[in-house]
Protein backbone atom coordinates (compact mmCIF):
# COMPACT_ATOMS: atom_id res chain seq x y z
CA UNK A 1 0.00 0.00 0.00
CA UNK A 2 1.26 3.45 -1.09
CA UNK A 3 0.79 6.00 1.78
CA UNK A 4 -0.02 9.36 0.88
CA UNK A 5 1.39 12.33 2.77
CA UNK A 6 -0.64 14.64 3.71
CA UNK A 7 0.45 18.42 3.58
CA UNK A 8 -0.73 20.93 5.63
CA UNK A 9 -0.71 24.70 4.53
CA UNK A 10 -0.39 26.60 7.23
CA UNK A 11 -0.95 30.23 6.74
CA UNK A 12 1.82 31.62 8.10
CA UNK A 13 1.15 35.22 10.09
CA UNK A 14 3.42 38.21 9.10
CA UNK A 15 5.12 39.44 12.39
CA UNK A 16 4.71 42.57 13.78
CA UNK A 17 7.62 44.24 12.14
CA UNK A 18 6.40 43.09 8.72
CA UNK A 19 2.57 44.27 9.31
CA UNK A 20 4.73 48.19 10.22
CA UNK A 21 6.80 47.49 6.93
CA UNK A 22 3.54 46.62 4.47
CA UNK A 23 1.27 49.71 6.30
CA UNK A 24 4.38 51.65 6.35
CA UNK A 25 5.08 51.08 2.32
CA UNK A 26 1.36 52.11 1.72
CA UNK A 27 0.85 55.29 3.60
CA UNK A 28 4.45 56.34 1.81
CA UNK A 29 2.94 55.29 -2.21
CA UNK A 30 2.82 59.19 -3.18
CA UNK A 31 4.36 61.27 -0.62
CA UNK A 32 6.04 64.63 -1.37
CA UNK A 33 9.36 66.06 0.27
CA UNK A 34 7.68 67.34 2.72
CA UNK A 35 6.09 64.70 4.26
CA UNK A 36 9.53 62.88 3.98
CA UNK A 37 10.89 65.75 5.89
CA UNK A 38 8.45 65.57 8.61
CA UNK A 39 9.03 61.87 8.67
CA UNK A 40 12.46 62.25 9.29
CA UNK A 41 11.59 64.59 11.93
CA UNK A 42 8.89 62.72 13.42
CA UNK A 43 10.26 60.75 16.12
CA UNK A 44 12.58 63.70 17.84
CA UNK A 45 9.32 65.68 17.62
CA UNK A 46 7.73 62.55 20.07
CA UNK A 47 10.65 61.80 21.83
CA UNK A 48 11.21 65.63 22.94
CA UNK A 49 8.13 66.43 23.82
CA UNK A 50 5.32 63.93 23.38
CA UNK A 51 3.37 61.94 21.24
CA UNK A 52 0.25 63.79 22.15
CA UNK A 53 1.85 66.90 21.89
CA UNK A 54 3.23 65.85 18.62
CA UNK A 55 -0.14 64.36 17.38
CA UNK A 56 -1.63 68.23 18.61
CA UNK A 57 1.27 69.64 16.76
CA UNK A 58 0.42 67.96 13.28
CA UNK A 59 -3.17 68.22 13.18
CA UNK A 60 -2.95 72.21 13.97
CA UNK A 61 -0.54 72.73 11.06
CA UNK A 62 -3.33 71.27 9.18
CA UNK A 63 -1.40 71.28 5.89
CA UNK A 64 -1.59 68.03 4.02
CA UNK A 65 1.54 66.15 4.73
CA UNK A 66 1.60 67.12 8.44
CA UNK A 67 -2.25 65.78 8.16
CA UNK A 68 -1.32 63.00 6.48
CA UNK A 69 1.17 61.47 8.69
CA UNK A 70 -1.28 62.58 11.98
CA UNK A 71 -3.73 59.96 9.87
CA UNK A 72 -1.24 57.30 9.06
CA UNK A 73 -0.14 57.28 12.90
CA UNK A 74 -3.62 56.71 14.08
CA UNK A 75 -4.95 54.61 12.15
CA UNK A 76 -1.89 52.58 13.12
CA UNK A 77 -2.70 53.21 16.71
CA UNK A 78 -6.24 52.25 15.84
CA UNK A 79 -4.94 48.85 14.53
CA UNK A 80 -2.91 48.03 16.76
CA UNK A 81 -4.65 48.56 19.87
CA UNK A 82 -8.51 48.21 19.10
CA UNK A 83 -9.40 47.91 22.79
CA UNK A 84 -8.15 51.61 23.10
CA UNK A 85 -9.58 53.10 19.96
CA UNK A 86 -13.03 52.77 18.70
CA UNK A 87 -11.79 54.76 15.89
CA UNK A 88 -9.04 56.70 13.97
CA UNK A 89 -10.87 59.73 14.83
CA UNK A 90 -8.32 62.53 16.40
CA UNK A 91 -10.35 63.41 19.30
CA UNK A 92 -10.91 59.70 20.08
CA UNK A 93 -7.77 58.91 19.71
CA UNK A 94 -6.43 61.36 22.03
CA UNK A 95 -9.06 60.63 24.62
CA UNK A 96 -7.92 56.65 24.54
CA UNK A 97 -4.17 58.28 24.91
CA UNK A 98 -4.82 60.29 28.00
CA UNK A 99 -7.97 58.80 29.67
CA UNK A 100 -6.20 55.14 29.40
CA UNK A 101 -6.51 53.02 33.06
CA UNK A 102 -3.29 51.58 32.49
CA UNK A 103 -0.15 53.64 32.60
CA UNK A 104 2.22 52.12 31.19
CA UNK A 105 0.29 52.07 27.91
CA UNK A 106 1.47 55.51 26.68
CA UNK A 107 4.74 54.56 26.67
CA UNK A 108 3.52 51.33 24.53
CA UNK A 109 1.65 53.21 22.12
CA UNK A 110 4.53 55.66 21.46
CA UNK A 111 7.12 52.89 21.14
CA UNK A 112 4.78 51.37 18.61
CA UNK A 113 4.79 54.60 16.94
CA UNK A 114 8.27 54.66 17.11
CA UNK A 115 8.70 51.67 15.84
CA UNK A 116 6.39 52.25 12.86
CA UNK A 117 7.89 55.43 11.89
CA UNK A 118 11.17 53.98 11.16
CA UNK A 119 10.05 51.88 8.51
CA UNK A 120 7.45 55.20 7.15
CA UNK A 121 11.33 57.38 7.25
CA UNK A 122 12.69 54.30 5.29
CA UNK A 123 9.99 54.04 2.66
CA UNK A 124 9.86 58.09 2.46
CA UNK A 125 12.83 58.29 1.68
CA UNK A 126 13.62 55.75 -1.11
CA UNK A 127 10.38 56.57 -2.49
CA UNK A 128 10.61 60.12 -2.79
Amino acid sequence: MAQQSATVTRKIQPSLDQQRAAYAWQCVQGCNGDYTNLAKAAPALIMNNGLMQALAFYQSKGKPHHLALNKHIREWLKARFPKHFASDNYAEIMQGLFGCENPHFYQQATDEVLALLRWIRQFAAANS
